[in-house]
Formats: structure tokens, C-alpha cells, sequence
């Protein structure tokens, strides 16, 4: 993994952590929140400080000679810690705080470590890509160098089985997320599998510093990104599937719309369309627009037609929710004839034929379904004028 890769990589994290950025802002006390933004924050940093660049500048400006190697992997080990607490709160349960803080007690222990043993050692010669494996035998540089790799490698192994285990109880795009995450950990455990095989190497008198410098970064990128994709599947998902339905909602509503399209057209009933609007509002104008048009067919409506039709389409489907979609679909189709046929005169009879059984939003979109299947169903009693059906009633 060249230096671009490592900063891209942080920099589409920190994008991330961006994003979440005005939720972390209302919602401040929220600890899962919180978690999710410490692990986008510490894994963008550990791309960061582990590109060969920014550990010369972090060695030059300090001038002390490999120090960007107790920081890099103090973020390394500060992100484990947040990975693992973010699963278990996550998870949540009676013992969620306890468990979290145990955690990070214990990783404090770690980082306690590296810098005490990297103080005690002595690394003079500035090795930029091969540390682990240059000073693999030195004193206490050595025990730095294993205590943060088990630490690494410990909370990658436990994230792992946790949440795979965890994704088999679970359903939907939690139990996306969870196995995203868990294959995430298992890839970012080569970071630490490779780094460790390199060092045995060097003990045993083999040079296995490729590992090092090639396979662990690879392992350690690749891991971090499905690592915070499946953090975020679980965020994303359920908008990604109301957008989805959103988009649905709207195109099903297409036949409603079109069927009302010259009644809207003639009257200005329908709202300017909006542009580059979401799929949301797009809904909403198409919504209001039907609305328009039907609170202006009121006075055409024919409740007679609509009875009628109702009890035929019930008896021959039993199905409520059927019938009414299609007894609306009559009476509106009759309706807009009606309104045409008066060439824009009102009929001369009060509006308001539906006061109580106007159709809900959600019962739109089965109506537009029932005047997509074909109009008028087959044996529905023909309408009459809405004049003549209104005066035969009085």
C-alpha cells in the first residue's frame, strides 16, 4: 500500500466522520454514536500516521528517531479498543458499560505499555516500512512490538466471533452489517498474522520482511474499509430501503396521475415539479397533486357508482382493501368523463359526496394499481351523469 493509498483511505474516513458529524452534534451523549465516530476518527488516523511520509515528517519534526512508531501504533491499538466497544455496545444488554469499560482499561494497559517499553529501548536507525522485523530482537523494542500486535490481534479475533455470531440471531440489514463487519476484522487480523509470521522469521533466521511491508498494509487497508462498511450498513440500509420504497411509491402512483393529467393541465391544479429534489418530495408533489385534482372531482363523484361497485368487486374477491381500490378507480375514471363532458361548468349540485370516506394516502397507490390493471373491471355497472344519479336520489 503506497503513501496515496494510506491517505486516501483516511480521507474518505474522515468524509465519513463528516457525514455523521451533525448527528454527533444533537445527539452528543449518545455512546453508540459516539463509538461509530471514534472508530471512523482512529482508523482514518492509524492511515495516517502508517503512510511513509507522515512517519519521516513525525520522526524529523520530533527528532527522535522512529517515535512515529509508538504513536502509529498507539492509534492502531486505540482503534482496536474502539472497534471491540462498539460491538459491545452495539449488542447492547444488562452488562453493556461494564463490559465497554473493561475494555478500555484494558487497551489503556496496552498503550501504558508501548510507550514504557519504547522509552526503555533504544531504536536509533530510522526504518520507515520494516520496524517490526529490523528490531524484532532488540530489547524492550521487541516486547513493544508484540504487545501491540497481540493487541491488535486479540480484539480482531474477538470483534470477529462476536459479531458472526451475533449475525446468526439477527435479521435484515443488522445482520448485514455484522457479517460486513466480522469479515472486516478477519482481514484487518492479517495485519497482525503477517506482522507476527515476519517476526518469527527473523528469529528463526529467515527473512520474511515482505510480510511486513507488503502484505500486512494490504491486509490492514482492506480490513479497516470493510470494517467501517459493515459499521455502516445497519446506518445506511434502512434509508437505502425508504428511498427504495419512496421511488416505488412515486412511479406506482404514475397511472393515477396520468388518468388526472387534463383535468390538471386545464385547471392549474398541479404544483411547479420540483428539480434535483429528493425522492421524498418528488412524492409529496405528486401526492398533492392527485389531492388537487380529486378535491375538484368532488362535486362529479358519484356515490351511488361507488356502492355499486364496492359490493360487485367484494363479492366476486372478498378482498376489502381490493374493492374499495376498484370502486375508486370507477367513480374517478366516471368522474373525469363527467368533468369533461361539462366543458369546466360545476354541476348544480353541492360538492361533498365523500366527506368521511376520502382515500387515504397509502390507499392511492392501490387505486393508481387498480387503473393500471385496465380501467374499469369487468362487470362494474356503468355510471350514469352524476346530475341525473344526484337528483334520482333526492
Amino acid at each position: 500500500m503506497n503513501a496515496l493509498t494510506n491517505y486516501l483511505s483516511a480521507g474518505l474516513l474522515w468524509l465519513g466522520l463528516l457525514l455523521k458529524s451533525p448527528d454527533l452534534l444533537r445527539h452528543r451523549h449518545d455512546p453508540y454514536l459516539r463509538s461509530i465516530c471514534a472508530v471512523l476518527a482512529l482508523a482514518g488516523l492509524c492511515f495516517l500516521l502508517g503512510a511513509p511520509p507522515t512517519v519521516g515528517a513525525v520522526n524529523r519534526l520530533s527528532g527522535v528517531p522512529n517515535l512515529a512508531a509508538p504513536v502509529t501504533y498507539v492509534a492502531i491499538t486505540a482503534y482496536s479498543a474502539a472497534s471491540q466497544v462498539l460491538v459491545v455496545r452495539w449488542r447492547g444488554g444488562p452488562g453493556m458499560r461494564r463490559t465497554a469499560r473493561r475494555w478500555v482499561l484494558a487497551y489503556t494497559a496496552v498503550v501504558t505499555g508501548i510507550v514504557v517499553t519504547f522509552l526503555l529501548g533504544e531504536a536509533p536507525v530510522e526504518r520507515r516500512t520494516d520496524l517490526d522485523t529490523y528490531y524484532a530482537s532488540t530489547p524492550y523494542i521487541r516486547e513493544m512490538i508484540l504487545l501491540y500486535l497481540l493487541g491488535h490481534l486479540t480484539a480482531s479475533a474477538v470483534t470477529t466471533v462476536s459479531a458472526l455470531r451475533w449475525a446468526r440471531r439477527v435479521r435484515g440489514w443488522l445482520r448485514a452489517g455484522l457479517a460486513t463487519l466480522g469479515l472486516g476484522t478477519l482481514c484487518g487480523a492479517g495485519y497482525s498474522v503477517s506482522k507476527l509470521a515476519a517476526v518469527a522469521a527473523h528469529w528463526a533466521g529467515r527473512d520474511w520482511s515482505a510480510l511486513d511491508r507488503n502484505v500486512s498494509p494490504a491486509a490492514a487497508g482492506l480490513g479497516a474499509v470493510v470494517t467501517v462498511t459493515g459499521i455502516l450498513v445497519p446506518l445506511a440500509g434502512p434509508r437505502l430501503t425508504a428511498w427504495r420504497r419512496t421511488r416505488r411509491t412515486y412511479a406506482r402512483l404514475e397511472p393515477l396521475e396520468r388518468e388526472l393529467d387534463d383535468l390538471l393541465t386545464r385547471h392549474a391544479l398541479r404544483l411547479p415539479r420540483p428539480r434535483w429534489a429528493s425522492p421524498a418530495t418528488r412524492l409529496v408533489w405528486r401526492q398533492t397533486s392527485i389531492h388537487n385534482a380529486l378535491g375538484h372531482l368532488d362535486a362529479y363523484m358519484d356515490c351511488a357508482l361507488y356502492d355499486r361497485t364496492l359490493r360487485a368487486v367484494l363479492r366476486a374477491t372478498d378482498d376489502p382493501r381490493r374493492a374499495s381500490a376498484v370502486a375508486w378507480a370507477t367513480v374517478i375514471t366516471a368522474a373525469v368523463r363527467e368533468a369533461a363532458d361539462a366543458a369546466g361548468t360545476r354541476p348544480p349540485c353541492p360538492p361533498g359526496l365523500f366527506p368521511d370516506r376520502a382515500p387515504e394516502p397509502a390507499a392511492l397507490v392501490d387505486i393508481a394499481d387498480a387503473l393500471a390493471a385496465g380501467g374499469l373491471p369487468h362487470g362494474a355497472p356503468e355510471p350514469q351523469p352524476v346530475a341525473a344519479a344526484r337528483s334520482s336520489h333526492a
